[in-house]
């Protein structure tokens, strides 16, 4: 393994701070195929991070004991927004802005903009596939899933499918996403996946497992690791077209407590949850199910306002 810094700045006392990457290269020096992982974009999203030291170490003890088996470079970038994961926010510290959307065209001066580009930058010229990991918000649970922007999932899903993930996730495109690292890689004919799994501040061990296992598979799937043992069992992904998912919203403000797990598969007009005034011992509204299927997407903050979101169901068409 070999450990470069990719970029190194002062912070205002003078202290550097590096971003790293870790490079595995292949057993031969004939050049082969190379895939990037990022982790740590927004800096509140600490699955992705460890999950990087997860697979460095997986790695690491491959390298030693069966290095004839790298066939390609692995390159990992584990923490990209070092301050912001200090911090333990999704935005860069001081200057307030999101990593993950400042990419593509350079329209500003800023720290935080020279290094997203440089990052950028390097990720295209030393990958030929990426991987993106992400987690949510503070407020929502996920499943392992992997999300994909209209107009690239037919080189991505097949991808995707490798990855041990519970959902496949194809979005509609959005202004938003094109300053986003995975829209921009895409964009340049580097396929990128977006994983996210769990939620934000926590690690979920169980979810990173199943990932990291996939990652493996994925790595050995396109040739960059060859005949890796044990094999591990892959899941089958639910794939999602936008008009299979069904988002659930509170219709009063109050404290949201679930009645189900995520991952459970409900019923149409099953009993989610409930929102209540703990003030006035009342129960404002019963949340029920609208379709039946899987339930991808679940609330853990219980504080919910009027419009909130508290699930989502993977529709089962079936």
């Amino acid at each position: 393994m070999k450990t470069r810094t990719l970029i190194s700045y002062k912070n205002p006392l003078g202290d550097p701070v590096k971003i790293v990457k870790q490079t595995f290269t292949p057993s031969s020096e004939k050049p082969g195929k190379r895939i990037s992982f990022v982790a740590g974009l927004h800096g509140n999203e600490l699955e992705g991070v460890f999950l990087c030291h997860l697979l460095i170490h997986r790695l690491r003890r491959l390298k030693e004991t069966r290095p004839e088996i790298f066939r390609g470079e692995i390159n990992i970038y584990p923490a990209v927004n070092p301050q912001a994961i200090g911090a333990g926010s999704r935005l860069w510290p001081f200057f307030s802005v999101d990593m993950n959307r400042l990419l593509g065209e350079k329209n500003g001066f800023s720290l935080p903009e020279e290094l997203s580009q440089a990052l950028l930058e390097d990720l295209k010229a030393s990958s030929d596939w990426a991987v993106d990991f992400h987690a949510s918000n503070l407020h929502l649970k996920e499943l392992p899933q992997i999300r994909i922007i209209e107009g690239f999932e037919k080189k991505l899903i097949p991808l995707a499918q490798q990855c041990n993930v519970d959902i496949v996730w194809v979005h509609p495109t959005a202004p938003v996403f094109e300053s986003t690292l995975a829209f921009n890689l895409n964009k340049n004919k580097i396929p990128a996946l977006v994983v996210e799994t769990g939620i934000s501040l926590r690690i979920d061990q169980s979810f990173c497992d199943q990932i990291l296992n996939g990652m493996l598979n994925l790595l050995e799937h396109i040739g960059i690791l060859n005949e890796l043992k044990p094999k591990q069992p892959i899941k089958e992904p639910v794939l999602l077209k936008p008009s299979q998912v069904v988002s659930i919203q509170a219709g009063h403000s109050g404290l949201f407590a679930s009645r189900i797990e995520l991952g459970q598969t409900v019923n149409q007009g099953e009993l989610l949850g409930e929102v209540v005034d703990p003030v006035h011992g009342i129960v404002l509204e019963y949340i029920s199910a609208p379709k039946s299927g899987l339930v991808f997407t679940l609330r853990e903050h219980p504080l919910a306002y009027q419009g909130t979101p508290l699930a989502r169901i993977a529709i089962d068409e079936n």
